[in-house]
């Protein structure tokens, strides 16, 4: 059932056309058939029943025309079997007009699929398009007709999206590299001054409080960096175990040296895909970290990995608060946490979401999140399977 209506739907236009050319047809063919029919049955009448008349109305009537007794009703006969002909060809007109519809319609979908190809391609181009796939174009050869100039008109959009993406994306890699600079030397400056036996309480005291407050601002840049990075397009794809990449990722969270000990529980599988593992494993570990940040103290996290159909799967489902349901599509978004909270960075800058999704995209793949009715969040991400 969901085949045929998936045929259907992607073959709507083709169908329509097909029976507004059918419809049109047998509009003209019914229109041509009573035309042929009014002229052959008034040249009937005209060749019969006048020269009848004619008889009728000669000098002395039917007396002066009794020896034309019999070519009258010979003349009476013919025009029956007139009328049986004239009966016969509307028949047969009909039957073969239906064949020849039938034929038309057949040939009406060969045309619609042929002069609709073309946007079939478009419509594919704009399906896979994203922000790492912009280099990607239509590339429509043929004459310079209307299907053509739509295909150039597209081609020409991208151009000007990708030359727009890629100057954000060179502009955030480039301030991120500039705002490095000076806050490693502030980290450097803070550090020494902390070394300095001669630096009193309150002064050490300040420069904690200002290294934490510049490793906040060093992770946010670094985050920013990250997101440039992975909205591009793959320059690694290679086969990648995402078993052993999860468990990379694992290796450097320690679960119980935070404020709030979890407990994790794993379900781990071997799976294959296709990509970056360093990107890969930067997407697991944001997905646990967030999972560790936004829990509850003994909260619980369970992190699965299996392969579902053709795709690879990774679940992180974490108790902790009670999400808004309305709120869950927002937390993927830059700079966004929950309940719009922008004031209590200890817990992140808000880009380990944001993240997650520029990878899993530049992978081909998809992420989607659901609020936990018991409380936390459930986040699976989708990878294509890479090769067995």
């Amino acid at each position: 059932m969901i085949v045929a209506r998936s045929w259907w739907s992607s073959r709507r236009l083709r169908l329509r056309l097909t029976l507004l050319y059918g419809g049109l047809f047998f509009v003209a063919g019914s229109i041509l058939l009573w035309l042929t029919y009014l002229i052959t049955g008034q040249a009937l009448n005209q060749q019969f029943v006048t020269g009848f008349r004619k008889i009728q109305n000669a000098p002395g009537g039917l007396d002066a025309a009794r020896p034309m007794v019999e070519d009258v009703v010979f003349m009476g006969d013919i025009e029956n079997r007139a009328g049986n002909v004239l009966s016969e060809m509307v028949r047969s007109s009909m039957l073969v007009m239906i064949l020849v519809g039938v034929v038309a319609l057949v040939l009406g979908y060969v045309v619609a699929d042929r002069a609709l190809r073309p946007l079939d391609r478009v419509t594919e181009a704009a399906q896979r398009l994203s922000e790492s796939t912009l280099h990607e174009r239509i590339g429509l050869r043929g004459p310079p007709d209307e299907v053509r100039r739509l295909a150039d008109t597209f081609d020409a959009m991208l151009e000007r999206l990708h030359r727009v993406f890629d100057a954000q994306r060179r502009f955030i890699a480039n301030a991120s590299h500039e705002l490095r600079t000076p806050l490693a030397i502030n980290r450097t400056v803070l550090e020494v001054s902390l070394e300095e036996p001669a630096a009193s309480e309150d002064l050490k005291a300040l420069a904690r409080a200002l290294l934490g407050t510049n490793a906040r601002y060093e992770r946010l840049i670094e985050g920013l960096l990250l997101l440039a990075q992975s909205e591009q397009e793959l320059t690694v794809r290679r086969p990648v175990d995402l078993e052993q990449v999860v468990r990379t990722a694992l290796e450097q969270i320690d679960l119980q040296s935070r404020r709030r000990p979890v407990t994790l529980h794993q379900d781990l599988r071997p799976v294959l895909v296709e990509g970056d593992p360093l990107f890969l494993e930067r997407c697991v570990f944001n997905l646990l970290e967030n999972a560790i940040k936004h829990n509850v103290r003994d909260g619980e996290i369970w992190l699965a990995l299996r392969r579902q159909g053709g795709d690879a799967v990774v679940t992180v489902r974490n108790t902790g608060p009670a999400v808004p349901p309305y709120e869950v599509d927002d937390l993927f978004e830059p700079f966004s946490r929950l309940h719009g909270d922008r004031v209590r960075s200890f817990k992140g800058a808000g880009l380990g979401l944001s993240i997650v999704r520029a990878i899993v995209r530049a992978h081909g793949g998809q992420v989607t999140a659901a609020a936990r009715p018991e409380g936390g969040l459930s986040v699976t991400v989708r990878l294509p399977h890479g090769p067995s």
